[in-house]
């Protein structure tokens, strides 16, 4: 009666608009690792990771120390875009330790604290930079829900018609998913070479190398290539939105990497503080910055305990090699998940590195089921793509092998049951 009592007034006070406790009505009061604990004790596995905000697990020690430590030192915590120790710190870790390993040659913009800031500031930079104002965008994209961000973003849930939206954005079919048949790259040069075609010179594409929210569809290396060509060849800004699987998701740190590309404008967000704090920021090739001094601005772009869980993240991801932990961990993923959906023929997964898909469409309901299941067994996942039928994972890039066997394997006994309660 009394958990009952003090759950009212999230019912009384909160939003309609909330929507992860819709589909995961606990209160959670402690978190570590890819664990969550909810108010009684009681522990969850978690392949949400904050949608992808902790790919270093809940309150990672490290990054908390360091924190901590600069808490505890009375260091500043807010500083608009002012020179701070905190800021250089981070941008000379960035750069020995991502940027010049990889050699990319990128300005760091920090914007607002989210990633659909850092998006709004890449196509306003990729408008003003080429003085054109069209968009090339992807279905199953999704950017963000502000009005730019919105206006590229395909999922028509979030697109209600009194919304207005930037106009000329262009969507074309992603490489994989819906429609598999059509070649977009060919069908996009086809627009820009016909004279006839009724379509303009772009400002941008931008592109997610794997859309989540789409529902876990991986873009191929060879695809990836051939966008830049194009690109390259008519002078477009390509965008890469690494919101949710940069930071290492995919193995290296950008997941453009495994197609050795180099985009010319970089969004980040998410992960990127390390420890679930507020921070985006926009990388951008040197001679695109062609912004006039706080033309694009924000109040909370200086985040600087952010700066400080962001150096720290770089710091732990190379201490750990999590790189190499997360091809070995992506194997076992793929072994255990492939084993949970043997028993439904018409299941497809999908998946690169610690993000994977469980496509459930074939089967009506099922994907909302085996949330709901697995929830109640102590497993938090999501569901994402085309009628919400994707069940998507993303746990933390470092955790335990031991808790993602647990996690798979509650799933798979949700699978299991959901499917035969189903016959």
């Amino acid at each position: 009666m009394e958990r009952n009592r003090s759950a009212e007034i999230f019912e009384r006070r909160e939003s309609a608009v909330r929507s992860y406790s819709r589909f995961c009505p606990i209160e959670f009061d402690r978190a570590e690792g890819a664990l969550l604990f909810d108010r009684d004790g009681i522990s969850y596995v978690d392949f949400l990771a904050g949608a992808g905000a902790l790919n270093y697990g809940h309150n990672n020690p490290y990054i908390i120390e360091r924190i901590a430590q600069y808490l505890r030192d009375g260091r500043i915590l807010h500083g608009l875009d002012l020179f701070t120790t905190a800021k250089r710190e981070f941008l000379e870790a960035l750069e020995e330790r991502v940027l010049g390993p990889a050699s990319l040659d990128y300005r760091v913009q920090f914007c607002g604290p989210t990633g659909t800031n850092a998006v709004e500031a890449a196509l306003k930079l990729a408008r003003k930079a080429t003085r054109r104002t069209g968009v090339v965008s992807f279905m199953g994209g999704f950017h963000g829900v502000t009005l730019g961000s919105l206006s590229v973003t395909s999922v028509r849930s979030f697109r209600d018609e009194i919304f207005p939206r930037v106009p000329g954005v262009t969507f074309l079919p992603f490489e994989k998913g819906f429609p598999e048949s059509v070649d977009s790259i060919a069908y996009l040069e086809a627009l820009l070479e016909d004279d006839h075609s009724g379509f303009d010179l772009p400002a941008a594409v931008i592109v997610e190398t794997v859309q989540g929210e789409g529902g876990v569809y991986v873009a191929s290396a060879s695809w990836l290539r051939r966008l830049r060509d194009l690109c390259d060849r008519y002078e477009i800004v390509l965008v890469c939105d690494d919101i949710q699987v940069g930071c290492g998701r995919t193995g290296p740190f950008f997941s453009f990497e495994r197609a050795g590309i180099r985009p010319d404008v970089v969004t980040l967000s998410k992960s990127l503080s390390g420890i679930g704090l507020p921070l985006s920021l926009v990388l951008v090739r040197p001679d695109l910055d062609c912004w006039d001094p706080g033309e694009h601005s924000g109040t909370f772009r200086g985040n600087q305990l952010a700066f400080v869980g962001a150096k720290a993240a770089l710091e732990y991801r190379d201490a750990e090699d999590l790189a190499t932990q997360v091809h070995a961990n992506a194997s076992n993923l793929e072994k255990w998940l492939s084993e949970a959906i043997s028993e439904l023929p018409e299941a497809e997964l999908r998946g690169v590195g610690m993000i994977w898909g469980i496509d459930l469409v074939k089967y009506p309901d099922l994907a909302e089921r085996v949330v709901a299941a697995a929830l109640g067994k102590g497993l938090l996942v999501e569901r994402s793509g085309r009628s919400q039928s994707v069940i998507k994972l993303l746990p933390p890039l470092d955790a335990p092998r031991e808790i993602l066997a647990k996690g798979c394997s509650i799933l798979a006994e949700a699978i299991r049951e959901e499917a035969k309660a189903a016959v």
